[in-house]
C-alpha cells in the first residue's frame, strides 16, 4: 500500500474515466489488489467473469466493473470501459517508475568519449564504451554492457546485465529486462566444403520508441542492413529474433517465440508462446498465431492461424477433432 499516494474514490473515477456508483466519494484508497486479497483500504477490479463469485466475499473499498456488466455488489463501484486498463492506470499511479537523478556508481566504467545526459543513472559495474550517446532520464542498472557507438534515447530503462552490441540504436522509452542481448551476431555461415565459414554481421539492431524487450531475449544484428523492432512492440522473455527480421509496430511476441532471418512480421500481430517462423517470410498486419504454430509460408493479413504447418484456426480445430477419432476410425476400417 502507498498511503502517501492515496486517492479518493472520486479521484479514482476521474483518473480512469469512470462513473462512481454507490456513494463514498471521499473514501480514500491506498492501493490496488485482487478481489480475494484486497483490504478495506484498497481498490479491486473484475476483468474476467470467471472470478465473479469472489465479489460476494471481497473486502475492497471499491470495485472496478465494466460499464455493461449487470453484476451488483454492496460496496461502491466504478463503472469503466475496460477494468483491466483501469487497473493498469491505478497501478501506475501507486507504483510509478523511479526517475533518473544522475547517480554514477564509482565502479562503473564510462569511456571518456561517451556522451551521457546529466541526469543519466549508471549503477555498479556497468560498462559504457567509446562513442556511446545516452539521452535524458535513462537509467542503466548494474552490470550492463553497452558497446561502442551505441545510441540510447531518453527515459530508457536497462535492467541489470543487459548487453547492447556496437552501433545499435534504441529510441525513447525503451525497456530492456534483465539479461536481454541486443545486437549479438546473426547466425550466418557459408559451407566451403570443409567447414562453416562465418559471415561478418555488419548491420545493426534498431529499436524504435516505446518498446519493451523481455528477460533473456536475444535480437541478432543484421548481416547487411538492420534488424528493426517497430514502435510500441512488446517482446516477452526468451524470444529469439534472427538477423534482418522486421517486427511491425505494436506487435506482441509471447515467450519463446522464434523468428528466423529476414522475415517480416506486420503491424499489430500477436504471436503466442513457442510460435516458430521460418526465414524470408511475410506475416501480414494484424495476424494472430496460436501457441506453437509453425509458419513455413507467407500469411495473409488479419487471419487467425494455428497448427503445423500454420492453417486457419477453424480448419485446425476441425483437424484436431478428427485426430482424436482416428483410433476409432482405424478400428472401423480394419473391421
Amino acid at each position: 500500500m502507498c498511503p502517501e499516494k492515496a486517492l479518493t474514490l472520486q479521484d479514482i473515477a476521474e483518473l480512469v474515466s469512470g462513473r462512481l456508483e454507490g456513494g463514498g466519494a471521499d473514501i480514500r484508497i491506498t492501493g490496488v489488489n485482487t478481489l480475494e486479497m484486497a483490504s478495506g483500504e484498497e481498490a479491486s477490479f473484475l476483468a474476467n467473469l470467471r472470478y465473479k463469485a469472489q465479489l460476494d466475499t471481497c473486502r475492497a473499498a471499491v470495485v472496478l466493473l465494466q460499464e455493461d456488466t449487470p453484476l451488483k455488489t454492496p460496496r461502491p463501484v466504478i463503472r469503466v470501459r475496460d477494468p483491466y486498463l483501469a487497473f493498469a492506470l491505478l497501478q501506475r499511479h501507486f507504483h510509478p517508475e523511479p526517475t533518473a537523478t544522475g547517480y554514477r556508481h564509482p565502479s562503473a566504467s564510462i569511456n571518456d568519449t561517451a556522451r551521457l545526459a546529466d541526469d543519466v543513472d549508471v549503477e555498479a559495474h556497468a560498462v559504457i564504451a567509446a562513442g556511446v550517446s545516452v539521452g535524458q532520464g535513462t537509467r542503466i542498472e548494474a552490470g550492463c554492457i553497452i558497446g561502442p557507438g551505441v545510441t540510447i534515447g531518453e527515459r530508457c530503462l536497462l535492467h541489470a546485465r543487459t548487453v547492447i552490441g556496437r552501433d545499435c540504436v534504441l529510441g525513447n522509452d525503451v525497456i530492456l529486462q534483465p539479461g536481454a542481448v541486443i545486437g549479438s551476431d546473426g547466425f550466418g555461415y557459408a559451407w566451403d566444403g570443409q567447414r562453416h565459414l562465418k559471415i561478418p554481421q555488419v548491420g545493426r539492431v534498431v529499436i524504435e520508441d516505446d518498446v519493451e524487450i523481455g528477460a533473456n531475449t536475444c535480437i541478432d544484428r543484421g548481416a547487411i542492413g538492420d534488424t528493426v523492432i517497430g514502435r510500441g512492440a512488446r517482446l516477452d522473455n526468451q524470444v529469439q529474433i534472427g538477423h534482418n527480421v522486421q517486427i511491425g509496430a505494436y506487435s506482441i511476441l509471447v515467450s519463446q517465440v522464434g523468428i528466423s532471418g529476414s522475415t517480416v512480421v506486420g503491424q499489430g500481430c500477436q504471436l503466442g508462446g513457442q510460435v516458430g517462423v521460418a526465414g524470408h517470410l511475410h506475416i501480414g498486419n494484424g495476424c494472430r498465431l496460436a501457441a506453437r504454430t509453425g509458419v513455413i509460408s507467407d500469411l495473409a493479413p488479419g487471419g487467425t492461424y494455428a497448427g503445423l504447418p500454420a492453417m486457419p484456426h477453424r480448419e485446425w480445430l476441425k483437424i484436431s477433432s478428427l485426430l482424436r477419432r482416428l483410433p476409432e476410425m482405424w478400428k472401423a476400417l480394419r473391421r
